[in-house]
């Protein structure tokens, strides 16, 4: 089994603002795109224009409509891919050490090389972030881009994931979440950014931004402005038609 490093100082991951979130799927797009021709092996997909259709995908997007207490209903878009977790039982449970976490920065990652295919680490993420590829029979899983961020050759703007660097919306934020003055840690605090299940005792490097309630009075009749009439007396050519008609036999006194 692999053992973890000590915590590392440095903890790279994403914030993400599930306010922000507008579910475009850029983020599932851009990230497929580039890690099929860049990092590791690439991301295959099986029966791609079948009904049977799957294929292997290191970021998804989710969908769900949520009742608050005292709101109205919302539709809410989860992002979700591997959270970096600083106690990450996949790195603990793979039986080659394929599974590994970086003592540099905390990212978490898999040496292809040395990955059997077992599985075990999918079993053990509680997040269901890892993705067994089927035509290489490798695990796979979101590197932070790796090859990216740290890649000089790259203008400074692209030294990001690409699903931030994509993100129409402005919902995905890069960062070391090590750093207490970091613009993402500064972008928790004020927003009240939370760990996906903390219970799993996990310790997600990955944080997420809660949605804003947008309450909105039921008493208010949102087509009435568009259902009053523009004006009450017509001029112009409408005034002088309106005259005409009411002056023909049977038109209106």
């Amino acid at each position: 089994m692999t053992t973890l490093p000590p915590p590392s100082a440095k903890k790279l991951g994403l914030v993400i603002d599930l306010d922000t979130c507008v579910g475009c799927h850029a983020c599932v797009i851009s990230c497929k795109g580039w890690n099929t021709e860049n990092y590791g092996a690439p991301l295959s997909d099986q029966n791609a224009y079948s009904g049977a259709a799957s294929g292997t995908f290191l970021n998804r997007v989710h969908s769900y409509e949520v009742q608050p207490e005292n709101g109205t209903a919302q539709l809410i878009h989860f992002p979700k891919s591997c959270l970096h977790c600083e106690d990450a039982p996949c790195v603990t449970v793979c039986p080659t050490g394929a599974s590994y976490k970086r003592v540099e920065d905390g990212i978490v990652l898999v040496n292809e090389s040395d990955c059997i295919g077992c599985g075990l680490c999918a079993w053990a993420c509680p997040y269901g972030a890892r993705e067994m590829d089927v035509a290489e029979g490798v695990m796979k899983k979101c590197t932070l881009c790796v090859d990216r961020i740290y890649n000089e050759n790259l203008p400074e703007e692209d030294r990001q994931p690409v699903c931030v660097r994509t993100c129409p919306a402005g919902a995905r934020h890069f960062g070391d979440l090590g750093d207490p003055e970091s613009d993402v840690s500064h972008l928790v605090a004020e927003r009240g950014g939370f760990d996906l299940m903390p219970e799993q005792g996990t310790k997600p490097v990955n944080k997420y931004l809660p949605p804003r309630p947008k309450d909105v009075e039921p008493e208010i009749d949102i087509l009435a402005p568009y259902l009053e009439p523009v004006a009450q007396d017509a001029k112009g050519l409408l005034g002088w038609l309106d005259k005409a008609l009411s002056a023909m036999p049977g038109g209106a006194r």
